[in-house]
């Protein structure tokens, strides 16, 4: 995680910590295993440790008919919030905007779950209609994951726009699902257990499904 950090271009390391052999090109701090156990926060923590300055917001709003973004509505769970960014990154999707009730994306939990991800995908935490207005402006398709959308697998997806993923246990909120163009929906198998299965999906693995099928025709090639 902190080689990925080295190279990230919107997180800077401030110092490292090493008590052990440490061969990056950045000055570091010896510290003895038991200095290292009292500034990690972890039980068996690590024989390195970065600190970072936590970038500040972006003015800026991509260009969102280029791009597919993700935008995420009160996700609580530091290891789902984690798990999405690097979902995100796996597929290629450089901007997660959050909303003001979600985790941090700089709680330890988001970035330990996050696995070196952090470093690459830009999080924002923003006032979302002026991000979904531009949308509406210029006739951009948003995307929501709901249970009584559309069956995902029929849907003719656009590579590019916003997709919104909502709360664990509630969903996407109504002031942001009146910006919904696309509702969607993953597809149940009928060879699943009928009555009492499951109510829905993990937010981060329904994020997963989603952006595979969003990215599908470009990976079919590889």
């Amino acid at each position: 995680m902190v080689d990925e950090l080295l190279a990230s271009p919107h997180i800077e390391i401030v110092h490292i910590y090493a008590s052990g052999d440490y061969y990056g090109n950045k000055p570091f701090t010896k510290v003895t295993e038991a200095e290292m156990k009292k500034i990690s926060a972890l039980t068996t923590p690590p024989n390195i440790l970065a600190v970072c300055r936590i970038p500040s917001e972006s003015s800026t709003i991509p260009d969102l008919d280029k791009e597919l973004v993700l935008i995420l509505d009160d996700i609580r769970d530091p290891g789902n919030l984690g798990t999405i960014i690097r979902i995100a990154d796996w597929f290629g999707i450089k901007y997660i905007f959050c909303t003001a009730e979600c985790v941090d994306a700089y709680n330890p939990k988001v970035v330990q779950a996050s696995m070196g991800s952090i470093a690459r995908i830009k999080v924002d935490y923003k006032n979302l209609r002026g991000v979904l207005q531009q949308c509406s402006d210029k006739q951009i398709k948003v995307y929501g994951a709901k249970l009584d959308g559309t069956n995902i697998l029929n849907e003719q997806l656009n590579p590019n726009g916003v997709l919104i993923i909502g709360n664990e246990s509630n969903g996407i909120s109504p002031e942001l699902s009146t910006y919904i163009t696309n509702a969607i929906k993953i597809p149940s198998s009928p060879h699943g257990p009928s009555g009492g299965g499951a109510e829905s999906l993990n937010a981060a693995m329904a994020t997963a499904i989603l952006c595979a099928e969003f990215r599908r025709n470009e990976l079919k090639g590889i």
